[in-house]
């Protein structure tokens, strides 16, 4: 064959190609892939920059790939059975032909087989000789076949230099996802690659010089290829033989990000077209950064950075020098693991200290050794170098890089925080950086695990049976962040705080049937008739009022006893009159936004209308919580009556970043806090006033926050119903100014009776009371928050609307002093002269000089004292213990 072919912009001497000139395509001639122009040359193999072959030596001809030399007379710059020819091609170690001569080779003493004192093949004998030609022989087949396959395969070669594009890193290696808690410490990752790309320029020099000393120590000074790999590769095509596969830094990389396979001569061609192409298109400390991004390094780290926090919980960009940076001997820990982070079943038990410390330290030291060499770590400080210990008591094998929260409580949090990125359009998470704030605030977040779970030993429910369960939410209602949650031990298990279902409410839903009532113009000064319990226009239904009665007011009594003391009577009736539509509107602008049928029907309230649902689906009881709610949405409820009627929607995500191409991060989305107001403040107000009466009387329970921080509260039960006469749910829901947090306990599995550590029936106020109580005083030292109060209210609207209570009947005055002296009285006080001369209607008659004439005349006709909406009735405590 006559001309040349160029291949990749490179000269091949021996084909037709303008601007070429004549020459040979046999052996002897050359081939030049990737741009290294190979000129023809009789009986030698030259590589760019190489010197001329000896002349008179044997060799068959040459393959030039970017610079890199494959031939029968230089293979890697090791000479085979001759002078050495050009330089040797930078890589890990160079592999001398087997032979069964002393160390210098086929020829005898000195380096490579030459030399002083080395024996032609006359002086040999005729049995060396005749090895030594068969020898001869193979080599020049083996070499002849690779020539052959890559003079065959030359224009396909450089078809795939031509297009076979190099792979951007930022669209074929994903990158893991963090996402902190709101003071900015680390939660967990997200994904399923634990990879931090950082780079080139803020990768410590120290980690690059260790990765390069142990795995290319030439790498600054090649031109990317290793061509006696891809000699090897061919002659295990050819031999079957074991695989070989020592690359340079490039080969690595390019091998990685083509994601190229197995150890044959296809691939490593492919290979080293590729790194050529890397070579031409970054410089090397681009290259070694890209390669340092992409490998793995065992315990789940994939790339330097994700490393670096596995092994010593340090980051490669803080520069040497600085505090908590990566040091020499630590960088050489991480260079020497890159051979073989982990063991092979059967094979080597790796690098990685972990299983291997022997190994690893002695890689760790020939890593030194040559960064000593290249002079990159100077003498004295590998003198004083000592194998860091660290790097083994760091890793738990059992352990989990990459949404490690999963399988703890705030894995429960974790499931939220993926719906809302979807809801913001970032479904790529897995594929790309991004940095998320939440709004869980960690020491609130303990505290709520502290103060639920059964695993604390100071929470209330470490004392009750195993089967019983409780959820907390806890939420700023101010911004809607929620601050807490607890929804079960396990986060990939069922979520009680509403992921997976809801609860029976009882009268904690009372709180938004009267925020109904009060929006038809009711007031909290209003009367009822606790006895009325038969509703006759519905075939005599009996509304069950669990067990409450208070002769006392019977028919007359106050909407705020019975909202303290939690009478049902009388929320049935208000339902009935202004339609339990108007409950579930209420509590749909509150934050409910899912509600369960008696079915277990699942109704979507921001995509019906309440008429339509209600009394079709949900029916009177509803004013005093039959139907189940989800935990998080019946706090969320909670936190607008706690901002006065202005509502924020619960959530969990605060900011979210994606990193750049060039490192730096911007901000993409995040909260929109936008208060929708939904009621009217004064009538709120008014509601509060009652409300936080609550805390200090629960079930005979005084659960007020320390310092008499100022809250409101409303707690609630739920019965079996078929299942039995006992309580099967159990809450407690209260709020301070800065935060609102609601405890639901019930139990797991299937649905039974509740019951406190001492065996009786268990109500709001008892257990889920303390559970609330404990956290909200810990949540708050926690916080620091300030001590602040709720405007003061007053009633209003109308005491006759909705009401069907009489007017207290008058009262007689008692007579608390029938005795003869008005002066020894306890109820006169000095200089009260009506008091001390008998026209007191309280000092039970006229004292005449002392004699009692009749002890029980008033002396006069008083006027029965009006009666006081904030206690009730004349004579009645305002705050009676409630049985929810």
């Amino acid at each position: 064959m006559g001309g040349s072919a160029a291949v990749g912009g490179a000269r091949v001497p021996g084909s037709p190609v303008s601007g070429g000139a004549p020459g040979r395509a046999s052996v002897g001639g050359s081939a030049a892939v990737g741009g290294a122009r190979v000129p023809g040359s009789s009986g030698s193999a030259s590589v760019g920059s190489a010197r001329p072959a000896v002349p008179g030596r044997a060799s068959v001809g040459a393959a030039a790939v970017g610079g890199a030399a494959v031939g029968g007379a230089a293979v890697g710059g090791a000479a085979v059975g001759g002078a050495p020819v050009g330089r040797a091609v930078p890589g890990r170690a160079s592999v001398r032909p087997v032979s069964p001569a002393g160390p210098g080779g086929p020829g005898g003493a000195g380096p490579g087989g030459t030399g002083p004192g080395r024996r032609g093949a006359a002086a040999l004998s005729p049995d060396a000789a005749k090895r030594a030609r068969r020898r001869k022989i193979a080599n020049w087949s083996i070499a002849a076949f690779a020539v052959v396959i890559m003079l065959a395969g030359v224009s396909i070669v450089g078809l795939t230099y031509a297009f076979d594009d190099i792979p951007d890193i930022n669209t074929f290696e994903p990158e893991i996802s963090t996402v902190a808690y709101a003071d900015g410490t680390e939660l967990t990752k997200l994904g399923e690659h634990n990879r931090t790309v950082v780079p080139d320029e803020k990768i410590s020099p120290l980690v690059k010089h260790a990765v390069a000393a142990a795995e290319d120590k030439k790498f600054y000074d090649h031109s990317g290829i290793d061509l006696k790999g891809i000699a090897r590769a061919a002659w295990n095509n050819i031999s079957g033989g074991n695989t070989q596969g020592a690359s340079t830094i490039t080969q690595q990389y390019a091998r990685h990000a083509a994601e190229l396979t197995g150890i044959n001569y296809n691939r490593k061609i492919r290979e080293a077209l590729l790194a050529r192409k890397i070579e031409d298109t970054y410089d090397k400390d681009q290259i070694i950064s890209l390669y340092l991004n992409a490998i793995w390094f065992g315990r789940g780290a994939e790339g330097v950075e994700a490393a670096a926090k596995a092994y010593f919980n340090k980051s490669v960009t803080t520069p040497p020098g600085e505090k908590n940076a990566i040091t020499a001997s630590e960088a050489a820990v991480l260079a020497a693991v890159i051979k073989q982070p982990e063991p092979i079943k059967g094979g080597h038990a790796g690098y990685d200290p972990h299983y291997n410390l022997e190994a690893s330290k002695e890689r760790w030291g020939y890593t030194l050794d040559n960064m000593v060499e290249m002079g990159w770590l100077s003498a004295e400080d590998r003198a004083k170098a000592e194998y860091p210990e660290k790097s083994l008591v760091k890793y738990n094998p059992d352990g989990c890089v990459s949404e490690c929260a999963n399988s703890k409580p705030i894995g429960h949090v974790l499931k939220y925080v993926k719906a809302e990125l979807e809801e913001m359009g970032i479904t790529d998470w897995q594929q790309r950086p991004y940095r998320i704030k939440i709004s869980i605030n960690p020491a609130m977040q303990k505290a709520a695990e502290d103060a639920a779970s059964r695993k604390s030993k100071s929470s209330p429910m470490s004392k009750t049976d195993e089967n019983h369960q409780a959820a907390l939410v806890a939420i700023d209602p101010t911004n809607g962040q929620v601050l807490a949650y607890y929804g079960g031990d396990d986060g990939q298990g069922f979520d009680y705080g509403g992921g997976n279902g809801g609860h029976n409410p009882g009268s904690t839903f009372k709180m938004y049937t009267i925020a109904a009532g009060l929006r038809e113009g009711m007031s909290m000064d209003s009367y009822w008739d606790s006895t009325k319990n038969v509703d006759e226009e519905r075939g005599g239904r009996e509304i069950s009022n669990a067990g409450r009665d208070d002769p006392a007011c019977a028919k007359y009594c106050s909407l705020e006893k019975m909202t303290i003391d939690s009478f049902n009577v009388p929320f049935y009736w208000m339902t009935k009159e202004m339609g339990p539509e108007k409950v579930v509107a209420v509590a749909r602008d509150a934050g409910i936004r899912t509600m369960w049928t008696d079915e277990d029907e699942v109704i979507n309230l921001a995509e019906v209308e309440p008429s339509a649902v209600a009394p079709s689906k949900f029916d009177v009881e509803v004013g005093f919580g039959q139907y189940k709610v989800k935990v998080i949405e019946h706090v969320n409820g909670l936190a607008t009556l706690a901002n006065r009627g202005s509502y924020n929607k619960a959530h969990f995500v605060v900011s979210v970043e994606k990193k750049r191409a060039d490192g730096e991060w911007v901000k993409v989305n995040g909260e929109q806090i936008k208060p929708e107001k939904k009621f009217d403040t004064e009538q709120i107000d008014s509601m509060l006033k009652v409300l936080q009466k609550i805390p200090g009387a629960s079930d005979g329970n005084d659960h007020s926050l320390a310092n008499d921080r100022p809250a409101f509260a409303k707690s609630g039960t739920w019965e079996l119903g078929k299942e039995g006469g006992t309580n099967g749910d159990a809450w407690y829901l209260g709020a301070t100014t800065q935060i609102a947090a609601g405890v639901w306990v019930g139990t797991s599995g299937a649905r039974s009776a509740i019951k406190d550590p001492d065996g009786s029936d268990m109500y709001g106020g008892d257990t889920p009371g303390q559970i609330w109580e404990d956290f909200m005083n810990a949540a708050n030292k926690a916080a620091k928050y300030e001590i602040e109060s709720f405007p003061e209210g007053s009633f209003v609207g109308d005491p006759s609307v909705l009401a069907n209570g009489v007017s207290p009947a008058p009262k007689a005055p008692e007579n608390p002093n029938p005795g003869n002296n008005p002066n020894s009285s306890p109820s006169c006080q000095p200089f009260d002269f009506n008091c001390l001369f008998g026209n007191n209607p309280n000092n039970g008659g006229n004292n005449n000089g002392g004699n009692n004439n009749g002890g029980n005349n008033p002396g006069g006709n008083p006027t029965p004292p009006a009666p006081n909406p904030t206690n009730g009735i004349p004579g009645l405590p305002g705050n009676d213990d409630d049985d929810d």
